[in-house]
């Protein structure tokens, strides 16, 4: 009798479980392909490199939205296809400042705590045609000077130390995109393999 009565609390976990899981999986299936521009959607700090295995980690929790002190942790809708409901950071709202709390308190290996310098999120990348100082249209520097990493992510260029250069120290966090006063934002987030200088063609 009391192996049956297990079983059937075994069941039961289980039927529960999947029932509480069936919205989330439901909206992941029913969600339209998103199609925002990338640096506008960057992962979270530790996140899986992998878009797809992200996905299949994240359990949409929310958790790493509710600890985050500067709130920008967002989540993806409807437009997010197979990412909905999983966390992403606009830097053009809000960037991440990097204090780890994301990482420390996911259930699941979708992110993974590590030290700040081994973060990648991507990397800032500078549109000489547009940036201020850059087109000398003025002194600016913000980028540089709220940068949580330092001379190891921006800096000032040799020749002319208004002007802003990206290091390969930088890991992407989108503080220097939240700031610029250039309403074009000729700075942004992007991967790591499209460099730090935006190119513009012949």
């Amino acid at each position: 009798m009391k192996r049956r009565e297990a079983v059937s609390r075994l069941v039961l976990g289980s039927v529960a479980g999947a029932a509480a899981a069936l919205p989330f999986g439901i909206a992941r299936v029913l969600a339209p392909p998103l199609e925002a521009a990338p640096h506008t959607r960057i992962p979270l700090p530790g996140a899986l490199p992998d878009p797809d295995q992200f996905a299949r980690a994240c359990i949409g929790c929310g958790l790493c939205g509710e600890v985050c002190p500067p709130r920008c942790v967002l989540f993806y809708q409807r437009e997010g296809g197979s990412l909905a409901n999983t966390p992403y950071i606009n830097p053009e709202q809000k960037g991440c400042i990097l204090c780890g709390l994301c990482m420390e308190v996911c259930p699941t290996d979708a992110l993974t705590l590590m030290p700040i310098e081994d973060v990648d999120m991507g990397i800032a990348q500078i549109d000489r045609v547009a940036c201020y100082p850059w087109v000398d249209r003025g002194v600016c520097g913000a980028c540089v000077v709220v940068c949580p990493l330092g001379e190891r992510a921006i800096g000032f260029d040799f020749a002319n130390i208004y002007r802003p250069v990206v290091f390969e120290g930088c890991v992407g966090c989108g503080q220097c995109v939240e700031v610029c006063p250039e309403p074009s934002l000729p700075i942004a987030i992007v991967r790591r393999t499209e460099g730090t200088v935006a190119g513009h063609g012949v």
